[in-house]
């Protein structure tokens, strides 16, 4: 029996829904919701009473100082492993040099002569980032939060990671030592939904050391605890998504290397058993390849249960399709966060998808390399909000001002439009601050 199931759509006509076809883990926001907001009114109302108690229910751990002293992170990076070290400072120089490369400029409109729209770019104030700590402690998802914000000048960052029982209630120490890498000294050992409230509305203890300001945009992956805050809490604070369980798509024909397909399928289900591993395929061939490579990689790979779970799930599946631009559809409707695309002319195909949070192009660009050191980032929309939502980048921590700046000639030259436009909405109040200025 194949870890995998298979849908044929080969036969599907016009009528399919092709999104639906390919269904996902269910993750219901929704149901979390009761628990997640109690969660977040203790938080509100109790402070940090509430969140050492919170961190003892949910880690297992009392943590009664949250906050991470800067010589323990400083420790951390003299014990880390140097090949460690030099894999974070090269996924770094790669990612600062792509964030570099997408930082917006001014630009100035010049509408006539002394009339003057400047659309300027103006980094958030402050930001909480999350790094996940549950499975697997997510140290690359450090780089991916910290870099875009200090490229975009965002003068001051918190981080929060889950109090790790293993290491006495503090932060993973390989999550410290890229803190202490990136100069990121204000680090929480806080976890889950209390994590987003305590960023959402600040403490304000007695003792300064203690106290944490608000922040004004919270960004990282986490589980559906911290999906549902960032949804309970979006409007008091920024967010860049409600990102769900991480997901594969690959497109692939008959040149598709089955070992290479498979592995990557069988990286994404280590995630999470809610991790979806979608092949979407034009060759029966490679299917039957890597039904067959799947059984003999998942036997050797460490978290067989993990992956046979996620690989077997309703969220996981190989598609069979007609040809590609079949199969091209399908991919635009399941809108991956990640697409990876092994089909002859691999580039021409991927020029032609949509919807997806990031894609990878050809057999020697796996997501793998996405996720540490392609300079790309790794947060990513999931759940089929890729049609609408992008990954995150430079510009979740950038925010748009209009600078309006007009001479007494411009404002005269446009006045009776003005005011003609505000008397057709019957807001003459709108019509008399030009008049004032101008006259009729």
């Amino acid at each position: 029996m194949s870890l995998i199931r298979r849908i044929d759509l080969r036969d599907a006509d016009e009528s399919v829904d092709y999104r639906a076809a390919v269904p996902r883990a269910d993750f219901d926001i929704e149901a979390a919701v009761p628990a997640v907001h109690a969660i977040c009114e203790e938080v509100r109302t109790r402070g940090l009473d509430a969140i050492v108690e919170l961190g003892e229910k949910f880690d297992g751990v009392r943590v009664d100082d949250i906050r991470v002293a800067p010589a323990t992170m400083r420790e951390a990076l003299d014990r880390l492993d140097p090949s460690i070290r030099a894999g974070l400072e090269e996924s770094i120089r790669r990612l600062r040099a792509t964030c570099a490369n997408e930082l917006e400029h001014d630009a100035v409109t010049e509408l006539a002569p002394g009339a003057r729209v400047t659309h300027r770019k103006v980094p958030v104030g402050r930001v909480g980032l999350y790094v996940p700590g549950g499975l697997a402690p997510l140290v690359s998802s450090v780089l991916m939060n910290v870099v875009p914000a200090q490229t975009a000048g965002v003068e001051s960052i918190a981080l929060a990671s889950p109090p790790q029982k293993e290491f006495g209630g503090s932060v993973h120490p390989t999550i410290l030592a890229a803190c202490a890498l990136l100069g990121v000294d204000e680090v929480y050992a806080v976890g889950g939904a209390q994590a987003i409230a305590m960023f959402a509305y600040g403490l304000d203890d007695a003792e300064p050391h203690r106290r944490v300001a608000r922040v004004d945009l919270v960004t990282g992956p986490g589980n559906i605890w911290v999906v549902t805050a960032k949804r309970i809490l979006k409007g008091q604070i920024g967010i860049d998504s409600e990102a769900g369980p991480t997901e594969i798509a690959i497109l692939a024909d008959d040149t598709g290397d089955a070992s290479y397909v498979a592995a990557d399928l069988i990286s994404q289900a280590e995630h999470d058993p809610l991790a979806a591993s979608v092949l979407v395929t034009t060759s029966e061939r490679l299917a039957a390849e890597v039904e067959a490579e799947l059984d003999t990689q998942v036997a050797a790979t460490k978290h067989v249960e993990r992956i046979t779970t996620s690989l077997g799930g309703r969220q996981s599946g190989i598609v069979l399709v007609r040809d590609l631009e079949q199969g091209l559809d399908v991919v635009n409707a399941y809108a991956a966060e990640h697409l990876e695309i092994h089909t002859d002319d691999a580039a021409g195909w991927a020029a032609r998808v949509r919807n997806a949070g990031a894609i990878f192009v050809g057999p020697h660009a796996p997501v793998s390399l996405g996720d540490y050191c392609a300079g790309s980032n790794h947060v990513l929309p999931t759940a089929g909000c890729a049609c609408h939502s992008s990954g995150l980048s430079v510009r979740a921590f950038t925010k748009s001002v209009h600078v309006i700046d007009y001479s007494a000639e411009a404002l005269h030259e446009v006045a009776g439009h003005v005011v003609t436009l505000a008397e057709a909405e019957d807001l003459p109040g709108h019509g008399a601050a030009i008049t004032a200025r101008v006259g009729r």
